[in-house]
């Protein structure tokens, strides 16, 4: 049996006809940059995720540099960024001219409660970043950030439909940054992206940055830039979003055949929270020591896997920097992403599970030869 990691291609039958639908509708329209489409899509997320403002953008990596700019982070300023995490994250940061200060993160890839350590008088912003679509402590970041005047800045692009205590990710600091990559829980067809914020100023401000600074047509008040979303991408994602609470069931039940499954392996170490309300399920990362023979083994055996991230941001050459970053290091080098998405079958996540086993029994038949 072959499993592929991810397989865009086996989006039912019945989404497929709603998408190609909508495409139609679109094309007799004839509108291709904003319109009721762009605006029917912002309105239904601040409905789904309770944000006031709700702002389409070309794609999450100019949602983060829009959240930067439009709170003047520049140069001489120092934000703080997770040591794991997509590139864009502290990318951004150094578009914008500030620089990136790392810290370690926690065992499951979230910003280390002591990130208040890395605090300077430049400091000027935290990002957090849900990342594998695991909800941040955000009432701890919010109250260490506040007392020290500090912007934050959500990396949501992993976590939309993540919720604690009813609030959703992406909704507790000043901006809120998601992503519709289509690899994405809620993924376009193409490159998307959107900021959230309670804020009136950021919201005004955020739309003319991504607008040529424009207020109204040719009247450009601030520079710009061009971060638009197409409204074609905007009419796919209306009709993603409607069947996106049948698509997250059907990722948790997979999710829950794995820890069901795999529970009993004591070399591995599975995803913590992704069954709860504040983990979307977006990626099921496990841990083990022999991450890169397994995942071969499991290639042998034509079942896709990912590795996210295997390197730390302060390793790479254009962001080195030097520190200790051993739980982010760790995970960058026993993390591995199984395959969970809607478009999986119950007898594919067992074939999974059943090879994983065979793994480690093998595993634990060779140390037993040894002994």
């Amino acid at each position: 049996m072959k499993v592929s990691f991810l397989d865009l291609k086996r989006i039912d039958e019945g989404l497929k006809d709603a998408l190609k639908s909508k495409f139609a509708t679109m094309l007799d329209a004839g509108v291709f940059s904003g319109g009721e489409e762009l605006r029917l899509l912002e309105s239904h997320v601040s409905r789904y995720l309770a944000s006031p403002y709700s702002i389409a953008c070309a794609n999450g990596t100019d949602a983060l540099e829009l959240a930067l700019r439009a709170l003047d982070v520049g140069s001489g300023d120092e934000v703080i960024v997770p040591a794991l995490t997509w590139v864009s994250t502290a990318e951004v940061v150094k578009v914008v001219g500030a620089k990136p200060v790392f810290w370690d993160t926690d065992e499951d890839g979230l910003l280390a409660a002591d990130w208040g350590k890395a605090i300077t008088e430049r400091t000027k912003a935290v990002i957090p970043v849900h990342l594998y679509g695991k909800m941040q402590d955000m009432e701890s970041l919010l109250f260490q950030a506040k007392n020290h005047k500090l912007y934050v800045i959500e990396d949501a692009a992993q976590s939309f439909g993540s919720f604690a205590a009813g609030k959703a990710a992406g909704t507790f600091g000043d901006v809120g940054c998601l992503s519709f990559y289509p690899t994405k829980n809620l993924g376009a067809l193409g490159e998307a992206g959107m900021c959230l914020t309670d804020s009136d100023l950021l919201n005004e401000r955020i739309r003319r940055l991504l607008n040529h600074g424009q207020v109204v047509r040719d009247e450009h008040v601030e520079v710009g830039r061009n971060s638009r979303m197409d409204s074609v991408q905007a009419g796919f994602l209306n009709v993603f979003l409607q069947e996106f609470t049948n698509l997250q069931q059907r990722r948790k039940q997979l999710a829950a055949q794995y820890l069901d499954g795999l529970g009993a392996i004591a070399e591995l170490k599975l995803p913590s929270g992704v069954m709860e309300s504040s983990h979307n399920g977006h990626l099921f990362v496990v841990q083990t020591l022999f991450r890169d023979e397994l995942k071969s083994f499991l290639a042998k055996h034509e079942i896709g896997t990912a590795i996210h991230y295997p390197k730390i941001l302060p390793d790479m050459q254009s962001y080195e920097c030097k520190g200790d970053f051993a739980k982010a290091r760790k995970l960058s080098q026993n993390g591995l992403s199984l395959p969970l998405n809607p478009w999986l079958k119950t007898e594919e996540v067992d074939y999974v599970i059943s090879k994983v086993k065979e793994f480690f029994n093998q595993k634990s038949m060779d140390v037993k030869k040894q002994l």
